[in-house]
């Protein structure tokens, strides 16, 4: 058995791929709806108490109410466990991801009119926002990065409370990683719980656990089915789908970087998706090759190599156009140019979470260092969603001031389109006023 599936676009085969690609989009689990609406009305209504028996059934068996917060000595002794070398490297993640999104901070705006009018826009952030991080293999692969893509934005928009919280591990610690992480981006607030219950206890809040505006944060299907039932309750950043990547690639990219970039990828998860477009059809028995020769080094290979076969692909496109072309269509959440002039083609990309451009940029750096968030739209939402950052912990109150002048020159329009809907205490509004105006 192969691999990973090779075939052409112009064959019967890899058409039926190439829907197969554009129609990849999937609702939330619905195996677990049920579970996960029960799970919500429990924290909704008991509060500590359902937080904490979820907790102890499946995460850490012993833990107590007054765990549920990380202790102050926690905090000061996870600093004790972590070396200088991961302090450079977070020191150094952290001011790329901080200076990125600097930049997209909004300003409050006004326009004003002869009149006397004003009109405008106030940007205020959100009061509260919760960060959920997951366990990461009870804590034996910590996700630094996600308490930086999530937590940095949300402090440069200015949210007062930045509320973290994360699943213990069986003895009821968090990560010395996590902690310091936090701590260096201001971050103090800090809880342990998992899964469904800590997204529900985000959202109603219960006796220990505050409530936020916002909740945002990767997990498995149970946190993102728990994030789609409470959203409306609270703004949340987006349902993501498993992690998908796709290489553009003609004959100057190197087989080598090919394959370990599509095997980053399928490390993820056996849902995640590899998907190479290559105008140069020598390179994909060496982009096999290389898959097989890299894959029995990794420490995750088993969930890679059923990734790969279940959801891998490698299609042969005719020319760089018909490349291009697909890839709009696809809107893949990670795109990859691996091709002689990247630049050139960038004007022509409309859909994707991130653009790698080049020979030497591997995903992996937009994971970790690079600045850009790494929480970016799958499943094809590229379309019309955007990475999470600043903007999604902000919200806009527009502002209107009418002067007695500027009241008088519109009330003809306003009256008159109240009238066609039928809204005469609208029309009322504006006409009660000139009267009195006058008296």
């Amino acid at each position: 058995m192969k691999l990973i599936k090779s075939l052409k676009t112009s064959t019967e085969e890899g058409e039926r791929a190439i829907a197969e690609l554009l129609g990849r989009f999937e609702a939330a689990d619905e195996s677990c709806r049920d579970s996960v609406s029960e799970i919500l009305r429990d924290v909704r209504e008991q509060g500590d108490a359902a937080v904490l028996a979820y907790t102890r059934k499946f995460d850490a068996p012993d833990m107590a109410e007054s765990d549920l917060q990380v202790t102050t000595a926690e905090m000061l002794a996870a600093y004790e466990q972590v070396d200088q070398p991961f302090m450079a490297a977070l020191s150094t993640a952290i001011e790329r991801i901080q200076t990125f999104h600097e930049r997209e901070m909004e300003d409050s705006w006004m326009q004003t009119r002869e009149n006397g009018t004003i009109v405008g826009r106030l940007v205020r952030p959100v009061d509260a926002a919760g960060l959920y991080v997951p366990g990461g293999q009870g804590g034996s692969t910590p996700l630094v990065s996600s308490v930086l893509m999530n937590g940095i934005p949300a402090g440069i928009a200015g949210v007062d409370r930045r509320v973290m919280i994360t699943p213990p591990n069986s003895e009821g610690g968090v990560s010395p990683y996590l902690l310091v992480a936090a701590q260096e981006i201001g971050i103090s607030e800090i809880y342990k719980a998992g899964s469904a219950w800590a997204i529900a206890a985000l959202a109603y809040g219960t006796e220990t656990i505050p409530a936020v505006d916002v909740v945002v944060g990767p997990g498995n299907q149970f946190v993102a089915e728990a994030k789609s039932q409470v959203s409306g309750l609270v703004r949340i950043d987006m349902i993501a789908g498993p992690s998908e990547v796709l290489i553009v690639a003609d004959e100057t990219a190197n087989p080598v970087h090919v394959a370990a970039d599509m095997l980053a990828q399928a490390e993820h998860d056996p849902m995640a998706r590899a998907v190479l477009l290559t105008v140069d059809h020598d390179l994909v028995p060496q982009v096999e090759a290389e898959l097989t020769r890299q894959l029995a080094n990794l420490s995750r290979r088993e969930i890679a190599r059923r990734s790969l076969a279940e959801r891998g692909l490698i299609l042969c496109v005719d020319d760089l156009d018909e490349a291009i072309d697909l890839t709009n269509d696809i809107a893949i959440e990670h795109l990859e140019l691996m091709i002689a002039d990247p630049w050139a083609q960038l004007p022509r990309i409309r859909h994707a979470g991130a653009i790698f451009l080049g020979h030497h940029t591997p995903e992996a750096a937009g994971d970790y260092l690079a600045g850009p968030n790494h929480v970016l739209p799958t499943m094809g939402t590229a379309r019309f969603s955007s990475a999470l950052g600043v903007e999604t912990f902000l919200k806009k109150s527009s502002i209107v001031s009418y002067s007695r002048q500027a009241l008088e020159e519109d009330a003809d329009a306003i009256q008159l389109l109240a009238g066609l809907e039928g809204l005469s205490a609208h029309a009322s509004s504006v006409s009660e006023r000139l009267k009195s105006d006058r008296g």
